[in-house]
């Protein structure tokens, strides 16, 4: 059985596969041409994190695939008053085709995939955003940018950090990453980066300075400094952020027609500008559409590999 819990479970080969999928169903999506890949298959979307982009968009992708998606909040299944995760997953698993869940900790949603007859996709949790970083490969990919890019991040080393060294180095792009001290990426996360990325030579480099990491990026991006159940931090973190919101400035330093990435939802004046946002509006929205057919290429992969 595959999951798609975090890409450090796939080859290069096999994100590739899903990417290109992706782009044949969007094709077919464009020309309202919708294939039943997955006829009558229900996913169970559980979410004990709200969302507005990963709800929409595999309840969405799901239908246009000729399937069912049923949303299941935690607070109105068992999952949310007490019930074991693994005991949830031996039953949710046996009524429906597939798994979505949005959670907090990586290891709840690892539990449930042990215990699970069908696939279990990732939808977000502290520690990774996989499917995510697959929708920001695609855009890449269609605004010239996916052929050796040089990425620059900059922000909070959280679950989008994590995922973006996960993807670079699975794909072997180069990745630059500066965080303010003390938010740093998850050390086990850059080891296992790191050895991933020796066997195709990928240069990743850590740092403190926004500038210098955007140093000839092809790509810049970066994430909201306050993170859901972290609104306590806000005074704190806004205080320790001083100076990495992404400007017309800070995107100086990178090159000329370098794009900007932001998986949204984007607080503007904060992490980035109003300006630099507008002016990358439709890289920035096609992303975020993009999460739509990148889902759905994720889903018809793993249901093609379901029994290999």
């Amino acid at each position: 059985m595959r999951h798609f819990l975090t890409l450090k479970d796939f080859s290069k080969a096999e994100l590739l596969e899903m990417i290109s999928l992706a782009q044949k169903i969007k094709k077919q999506t464009k020309e309202r041409h919708f294939v039943p890949y997955l006829e009558h298959q229900t996913l169970a979307m559980i979410f004990e994190k709200s969302s507005t982009r990963t709800r929409v968009s595999f309840e969405t992708g799901i239908y246009q695939l000729g399937g069912i998606g049923l949303f299941l909040s935690g607070n109105d299944i068992q999952l949310g008053r007490g019930e074991p995760m693994k005991d949830t997953a031996r039953v949710v698993s046996r009524m429906v085709d597939m798994v979505m869940i949005r959670t907090y900790e990586q290891h709840k949603l690892e539990e449930f995939a042990m215990h699970s007859q069908v696939p279990v996709i990732n939808g977000l949790t502290d520690m990774y955003h996989p499917v995510q970083l697959m929708t920001d490969y695609l855009t890449m990919i269609e605004f010239g940018k996916g052929d050796n890019p040089v990425v620059g991040y900059i922000g909070d080393g959280n679950n989008i950090a994590h995922s973006w060294l996960m993807l670079a180095a699975k794909l072997g792009f180069e990745l630059h990453i500066a965080t303010p001290i003390g938010y740093e990426c998850d050390e086990e996360v850059i080891n296992t980066a790191k050895n991933i990325a020796k066997q195709s030579a990928t240069k990743l480099s850590f740092g403190h300075e926004p500038e210098e990491a955007l140093k000839g990026c092809d790509v810049v991006t970066t994430d909201t400094w306050i993170s859901m159940g972290q609104e306590e931090e806000k005074k704190k973190r806004l205080k320790d952020f001083s100076g990495y919101m992404i400007d017309e400035s800070l995107m100086s330093h990178a090159k000329k027609d370098a794009i900007f990435l932001h998986c949204l939802p984007a607080y503007r004046g904060l992490e980035v500008s109003e300006e630099t946002l507008e002016k990358n509006a439709d890289t920035i929205f096609t992303e975020a559409e993009n999460r739509l057919h990148m889902q759905k290429g994720i889903m018809v992969w793993l249901d093609q590999h379901r029994n290999k």
